[in-house]
């Protein structure tokens, strides 16, 4: 069930939107119909008994001879009319006492009638409307005071008149038509489609900030240098952007106190390490010459290397459409010029959107630690359908399942794979990696089948 259910807070909130229109819809149908329906039989309940003392006085009027022609000349399929000696016989059946009632004083009070001449009056519920109460519209608006003349169908009333007879009549009240009319569908589909797209367009407006920010820290997990999010929307929103706005504005700043600090910090090192160098050189034991270079040259490639790092995760080149596979091919292309056993494969043009400089860096670092771990390395580039995939083959032992992860870290090293004669400190896969998830793609290592390790870049298309 919670898989149809919508995941976004647009989908979740429009649909509790749409879910409350049918409902209230639903509800002020059933209102509006059971109060129509009632209406109507009032309505028509009050024009049956006003037509009725109206020929009621007219018979009264007319001369004894005659009344027999006028009762025949007043009946027709639906109100019959009839004139005897004696009322209509008691029916059977659910009476509706509020209804008869109600007629039966009105009667009364439109004739004139005294105590002991009283009308009978028979009202049958024949039903109700579909979706009221059988008995009575109490509060009716249209016929307020004349709700018992609603909730019935059949109606029998016999007068007694001055001279003794009875005049009686037998009729139903019309249907008061269909619950749900095509005027009525058609009205309520109009209402609902404009509350509909009014309602899609309130809840775009309040939810779009929150997608916005939502796509800002996303941004900012790749690139701390991007565009600051534009305070707009609610008040709520507004204060979040603000926020984000101020924390990406704090590490930039800490990023750059980082590279500032590590810059001041290779500058100041690399001076002594340079009276050192030329202090060594002036030692006359060879063998303990040698040592002390080589233990300064690691540590100026070790300063060198962290500001280079710290540079590449502070980096700001600006992206540009390049063909990928040429970019990447002038890459191999310089290494095996150098002496390294590279290759690439063949792979159509692809035109991708990145900072050239940075990610030939990211590839050369990759191809590097193939070559110097694995003897050779392989690049492979191909185009899937939502993202490029990169990969760098190696015929080296691999590494260990566990470290997959690991290595990736800046300043990890794998003991028996790097020595220090490789002069590498652990920072060429971390570099990488930054490099990759600036451009919001991924890196991740994998033992082959076959033996060897794979690197894989992902770039998002």
């Amino acid at each position: 069930m919670n898989r149809l259910l919508p995941r976004s807070l647009f989908g979740q909130t429009l649909l509790i939107l749409l879910v409350g229109l049918v409902a209230s819809h639903a509800v002020g149908s059933w209102i509006f119909t059971a109060d129509r329906e009632q209406a109507v039989r009032a309505v028509g309940g009050f024009a049956t008994a006003q037509r009725i003392a109206n020929l009621t006085r007219l018979v009264q009027d007319t001369p004894l001879e005659a009344r027999q022609r006028i009762v025949a000349s007043l009946s027709d399929q639906t109100f019959r009319v009839t004139l005897s000696a004696q009322p209509l016989a008691a029916l059977s059946g659910d009476k509706d006492t509020v209804a008869a009632q109600a007629i039966r004083e009105f009667l009364a009070d439109q004739l004139a009638l005294g105590p002991v001449r009283q009308p009978r009056v028979v009202a049958l519920a024949g039903g109700g409307p579909p979706f009221g109460p059988r008995h009575g519209m109490r509060h009716g608006p249209m016929m307020h005071g004349f709700g018992g003349f609603a909730g019935f169908r059949d109606l029998r009333v016999s007068i007694p008149l001055a001279d003794g007879s009875w005049l009686s009549f037998a009729t139903a009240l019309p249907a008061g038509g269909p619950a749900f009319s095509a005027q009525f569908l058609l009205s309520m589909a109009i209402m609902a489609m404009m509350i509909l797209v009014v309602s899609v367009w309130a809840v775009r407006r309040v939810t779009a900030p929150l997608a916005s920010l939502a796509t800002a820290a996303e941004r900012l997990g790749h690139d701390v240098n991007a565009a600051p999010l534009a305070e707009t929307g609610t008040n709520e929103t507004r204060q979040a952007a603000r926020a984000f706005n101020d924390m990406q504005a704090r590490l930039r700043g800490l990023i750059e106190n980082r590279t500032r600090l590590l810059a001041a910090i290779s500058h100041d090192l690399r001076t002594p390490l340079t009276l050192l160098r030329l202090r060594a050189e002036a030692v006359e034991n060879v063998h303990e010459r040698d040592k002390m270079l080589a233990t300064i040259t690691e540590m100026d490639a070790m300063i060198g290397a962290t500001l280079m790092f710290a540079r590449d995760q502070n980096a700001d080149e600006a992206k540009r459409p390049t063909d990928l596979p040429s970019l990447l091919q002038s890459v191999v292309s310089d290494m095996r010029d150098a002496g390294y056993a590279v290759q690439m494969r063949e792979a159509e043009p692809i035109v991708y959107a990145c900072q050239p400089a940075t990610l030939k860096r990211a590839v050369r670092n990759l191809l590097d630690n193939a070559v110097k771990y694995g003897k050779s390395g392989t690049l492979e580039v191909r185009r899937l359908s939502k993202e490029i995939e990169i990969n760098i083959d190696d015929e080296g032992p691999g590494v260990p399942p566990q470290e997959l992860t690991r290595v990736l870290e800046p300043f990890y090293r794998l003991e028996q794979s790097r020595s220090q004669e490789t002069g590498g400190v652990g920072l060429g896969l971390a570099i990488a990696r930054g490099i990759v998830h600036s451009h919001g793609g991924s890196l991740r290592l994998t033992n082959r089948p076959t033996g060897g390790l794979r690197a894989t870049i992902v770039l998002p298309i």
